[in-house]
């Protein structure tokens, strides 16, 4: 599944095609996403000019001068930059054709994602306004989030998955983030002191923007059409490694199952 540092290589990778072209058309192949795709949507954004291209979230905002685009990857999405006259796959679900005939496609296998359009900010979209602070910005930040856990008998890793906590520290992430930190997954939210609170929260920022600094270097396969966009490989210290030794003191890597997602952790380094 794209995370927030896929989406945010995604977005970097794409803006310098689209970034003031006009939309010449909109092809929609199935409508059918996790939520249907209007079907104004073609005349809608037909002329429009893309002036930018932000993300909140796992979501990529695409600011026209008509209107503007809201983009989910879902489980399974991708966007790729290739010439217009590129047959469709099988699961090429809508093509965006720019005035320099190039074409945004929008793949998703399992339909999970959603291409939405919305003449009003985007940021005040029902599916976005629910949503927590950036990790990386000054609004995430130790009070805040030690605030929202007190008193939480909720686990600390499915806390800070919530994205009403923060966005963007999917599963991959947490695991990384709560290893650096020391804190043991299971651990109720509203029991993590301060101190513990702020080393968790530099440690979420420092893995996340490791992997977008990751992803940075190595991005590539954003146009054309040959195989998918080239995510980066990532450097993990437990996620994944269920049975080998820990990078820190050489215990083995245990596995646990939390709301339904594995959650890996060394239980010596982590209390």
């Amino acid at each position: 599944m794209p995370e927030l540092p896929e989406v945010e290589t995604t977005r970097r990778g794409i803006e310098p095609h689209c970034r003031q072209r006009c939309i010449k058309k909109i092809i929609v192949r199935d409508r059918r996403l996790r939520w249907p795709v209007t079907a104004s949507l073609e005349k809608q954004a037909q002329g429009a000019v893309i002036e930018s291209i932000q993300r909140r979230a796992k979501y990529l905002l695409l600011y026209t001068t008509q209107g503007n685009l809201i983009i989910h990857l879902g489980m399974s999405g991708s966007l790729r930059i290739l010439d217009h006259h590129t047959p469709a796959a099988k699961h090429d679900h809508i093509d965006i054709i720019l005035d320099d005939g190039q074409a945004l496609r929008f793949r998703d296998p399992r339909r999970f994602g959603s291409v939405l359009w919305t003449r009003k900010d985007p940021l005040q979209h029902p599916r976005l306004t629910d949503l927590g602070p950036e990790p990386l910005s000054e609004d995430f930040n130790t009070d805040a989030l030690h605030k929202r856990a007190k008193g939480r008998k909720q686990a600390i890793k499915t806390f800070i998955m919530d994205s009403r906590s923060v966005v963007g520290v999917g599963n991959i992430y947490a695991c990384e983030s709560l290893f650096m930190s020391g804190i043991h997954p299971n651990t109720a939210a509203g029991k993590i002191s301060a101190k513990r609170m702020d080393k968790l929260v530099s440690s979420i920022k420092t893995v996340l923007a490791t992997a977008i600094e990751q992803g940075g270097t190595t991005l590539k396969d954003f146009t054309g059409s040959d195989g998918q966009p080239g995510y980066f490989a990532q450097s993990l210290n437990v996620y994944g490694r269920e049975g080998e030794p820990c990078l820190q003191c050489k215990r083995p890597v245990r596995r646990i199952t939390q709301a339904q997602r594995s959650t890996f952790y060394c239980p010596q380094c982590q209390h």
